[in-house]
């Protein structure tokens, strides 16, 4: 089966800020992303869980989107614009799609 070359973009941000980047990634042209929440984790400030949290104020949350190279910096043009006063990592990764019309 013939696979196609693709970009994983994975962005972890602050949960009340879920909105401004949906916005500013469809404002970019990404057409498709997928939001999943964070339970968990540890960084710069060491661990941190939702347990306990009333609100998901506190809370974290990862957006994914999988896209052809050339549309990669676009969506970290407008990814940085709201990361970049916030909590959160955007990474990068190649990958293999199957549809590639999809993307």
């Amino acid at each position: 089966m013939q696979t196609h070359a693709a970009k994983r973009v994975e962005i972890i941000i602050e949960a009340p800020m879920e909105g401004r980047l949906r916005d500013a990634l469809t404002d970019a042209g990404v057409t498709g992303f997928t939001v999943l929440p964070v339970k968990g984790g540890s960084g710069r400030s060491g661990p941190w869980s939702r347990e306990g949290q009333v609100s998901r104020a506190g809370g974290m949350v990862a957006v994914v989107c999988i896209i052809r190279p050339d549309r990669l910096d676009g969506l970290l043009e407008a990814a940085f614009a709201v990361v970049e006063r916030h909590i959160g990592v955007v990474s990068v990764t190649d990958c293999q799609v199957l549809r590639a019309e999809r993307f």
